[in-house]
Formats: structure tokens, C-alpha cells, sequence
């Protein structure tokens, strides 16, 4: 068991296993509470991950919420674990603790009144560096809009026009999102 105000590496926090209520992530170390997301967050998920499993080739898959190491330190130092609150992955990477950065295809933030700073910032940076090659950000305030993001060789995201209607794109596989199903 770690000692209280000690940092923890991955695996520590992985043996904690889930919070009561919401959840954790781990930043250099540091468990950070998130509060649960609301109704509407919860049902814009679901409605999210309807729409893509239906379109995913079949090496990749689609869940809520996994515990992401971002693989940003060694094994025995503080270490950095994110949930998304969508991830498509390589599907070898399922029935794992925690999905590793390197098999994320695609990370999701929908935003939530309690995390617009931490997605649209901490999180992009944390997912560039960890070489996440997409993250969407999805904005359920009318008009609900999806901004797509693509990491650039300088592992940074180059940001794309949100699409407001419906979203459409080859990369990172052929899709198609209509956002107003997302709420109704």
C-alpha cells in the first residue's frame, strides 16, 4: 500500500483500484477526483459510441471511460492515467487493466461544465505527448459540435473547423457522426 502524499506510479494506482464516486486519473503521480458526468453526458456517450461501433473496422473497438496509461514515465516513477471518456483501440489491447497509450487509436472528451479547462487543455497536451494520434472534443451547448484534432510529427494536435451538423472523415477510419443524434 503507498503511503499517503507519496506519488504513485501506474501500477500503484491500478492495484487501488475504482473511486466510490466519479472517478480518478493519475497526473505525475497524483490521484485527481473527477465528479461523475451528468445525464445528458452519459446519454451523448452512449449515443457516441452507437454511432462509431457501427463503423469501426474490425481491428478496432470502442468503450467507455478505460483507464488510459499515457505512458509518459519508466514503470517505477509517478506515472500519468487519463479516462477518456470514449477510446477506440486496437482490439488486442482488450481485457488488459488499463489500455495503453500506444493502442489508442482515437480519444473522446465530451464536455462537461466541470471539465472544459481540463479537456480542451491539460488533456491535449497530455494526449500529444503521450502520441495519441486523434482526440475529439465534443461540445453538447447548442449547437452541439464535434472539433477534431490530429497530432502533428511535433507531437502537438493541429485543430480542424468544428463540425456542428454532422462530422465526416476518412482518418483515422471512415466515419460519419450526426451530432444531433448525440442528444436526442
Amino acid at each position: 500500500m503507498p503511503l499517503p502524499g507519496v506519488p504513485l506510479t501506474v501500477a500503484q494506482f491500478a492495484a487501488l483500484g475504482a473511486a466510490e464516486s466519479g472517478y480518478t486519473e493519475l497526473v505525475e503521480g497524483r490521484p485527481v477526483l473527477s465528479p461523475a458526468g451528468l445525464a445528458e453526458h452519459n446519454f451523448a456517450c452512449g449515443n457516441l459510441i452507437s454511432q462509431l461501433a457501427g463503423q469501426l473496422p474490425a481491428h478496432l473497438q470502442v468503450t467507455y471511460a478505460p483507464d488510459v496509461d499515457l505512458e509518459l514515465a519508466p514503470p517505477d516513477a509517478p506515472g500519468f492515467v487519463r479516462r477518456p471518456d470514449l477510446v477506440v483501440f486496437h482490439r488486442g489491447a482488450a481485457g488488459q487493466a488499463l489500455v495503453r497509450a500506444r493502442e489508442v487509436v482515437l480519444a473522446v472528451e465530451v464536455l462537461s461544465p466541470h471539465s472544459h479547462y481540463t479537456d480542451r487543455l491539460a488533456k491535449r497536451l497530455d494526449y500529444a505527448e503521450a502520441g495519441i494520434p486523434f482526440y475529439w472534443l465534443v461540445d453538447l451547448a447548442e449547437p452541439v459540435s464535434l472539433t477534431p484534432l490530429r497530432l502533428t510529427p511535433e507531437r502537438s494536435f493541429e485543430e480542424a473547423p468544428p463540425a456542428t451538423t454532422t462530422y465526416e472523415a476518412r482518418d483515422p477510419f471512415p466515419v460519419k457522426i450526426e451530432l444531433g443524434q448525440l442528444v436526442d
